[in-house]
């Protein structure tokens, strides 16, 4: 029964070590608030330039992910991480193709089409 009763423990502990601690929920709660605001500031300060502030926004948008990711989601290099963490640097990259793909033949479609302004001739 010992030997059962061990085995019971070790399993207890890999399933804990895979949750994070309330400080690390914590600490991931305060960078998303922090980059929530930041977010918020870039956009409502006026202090950024207009061109400046979709990029601002990107970049603390890719940051709360990042950190959601880590935090709550618990992705990491981990050996037990590692398979989620390759699907889903699979899946973020067959969206870049659908996406970058999807922009470009729409950019494609608008510089080729025939526009009805330019293509008419007046009657005389």
């Amino acid at each position: 029964m010992s030997g059962n009763h061990h085995s019971h423990d070790a399993h207890l502990g890999a399933e804990h070590a895979d949750h994070g601690s309330t400080k690390s929920y914590l600490t991931g709660f305060i960078l998303s608030m922090v980059l929530t605001l930041a977010s918020f500031g870039v956009v409502m300060s006026g202090k950024v330039p207009h061109d400046l502030m979709m990029p601002g926004i990107i970049v603390f948008g890719v940051a709360q992910l990042i950190v959601q990711l880590v935090y709550f989601l618990h992705m990491g290099t981990s050996p037990s991480q590692r398979g989620n963490l390759s699907i889903m640097l699979f899946t973020i990259l067959i969206l870049a193709i659908v996406v970058v793909g999807s922009l470009w033949v729409l950019h494609n479609m608008n510089v080729n089409m025939m526009h009805p302004t330019s293509q008419m001739v007046p009657v005389e």
